[in-house]
C-alpha cells in the first residue's frame, strides 16, 4: 500500500503486542511521505472525564462523560470526533462524509459539560507514525485495512468494534496470522 490512501481504518492483527494498539481500530486521517496520523476509535477511558480534566476557568463536567484514548502521542491535547458539523467551520475538517474532526476548545468544553453523545467524543492523544514506519508495519502484516464506516465508529459499542470490523472483512479474528502474504 502506498501513501496517500487515507482515510481508511487500520485494524490491528490479533498478535499485536504493543499495548497501545492491541485489538484497536484506528481511523487513519493522513498518510503521506512525511508519515501517518490518526486516532484509535475504540478505547474509552474507565475514569469519568471530571476526574482527569482541569479547565481554566473551571467548568462543571457532566459526571457520565468519558474521554477516549486517541493514541499514545501528545496526551495533553484533545480533539473532537463527531458525526455532524458543530462549532466553527475553520476549526473542523471532514475526514469522510459522516466523520468530522475538530480542534475547537469551545466545542470540547461544550461536550464535556453535556450528557454523553453517541455522535461525538473527546479524544485524548493521537496515533502517529514517522516516514516509512507505517509502510513497514503494513508490510509485516501488523494491520488489516478497511474502508472507513461512520456507522462502525459511532454505532458499534467500543468493546465490540474491533471484532465487528474484522468480521465485516470476512475474517475470523482467531484464525488470523501475522506471516507476510498468508491472509
Amino acid at each position: 500500500m502506498s501513501s496517500g490512501t487515507a482515510p481508511l481504518l487500520l485494524l490491528s492483527m490479533p498478535q499485536m503486542l504493543d499495548p497501545n494498539f492491541a485489538k484497536t481500530v484506528v481511523l487513519l486521517c493522513d498518510y503521506t511521505d512525511q508519515g501517518a496520523f490518526g486516532f484509535v476509535v475504540n478505547r474509552q477511558m474507565e475514569e469519568p472525564a471530571w476526574q482527569l480534566i482541569r479547565t481554566e476557568p473551571p467548568v462543571r463536567i457532566d459526571p457520565d462523560v468519558r474521554l477516549w484514548v486517541g493514541g499514545p502521542v501528545d496526551l495533553q491535547r484533545t480533539w473532537v470526533l463527531m458525526s455532524e458539523a458543530q462549532g466553527p467551520d475553520d476549526e473542523q475538517r471532514e475526514i469522510v462524509p459522516g466523520i468530522l474532526l475538530s480542534v475547537s476548545r469551545e466545542l470540547t468544553l461544550q461536550l464535556l459539560q453535556a450528557p454523553p453523545s453517541a455522535r461525538a467524543r473527546v479524544l485524548v492523544g493521537y496515533a502517529g507514525w514517522g516516514p516509512g514506519q507505517l509502510d513497514k508495519e503494513l508490510a509485516a502484516s501488523a494491520w488489516l485495512t478497511a474502508l472507513v464506516d461512520p456507522g462502525l465508529i459511532f454505532g458499534v459499542p467500543p468493546e465490540d468494534m474491533w471484532e465487528t470490523a474484522i468480521r465485516r472483512l470476512g475474517a475470523e479474528p482467531a484464525a488470523l496470522q501475522t506471516s507476510p502474504g498468508v491472509h
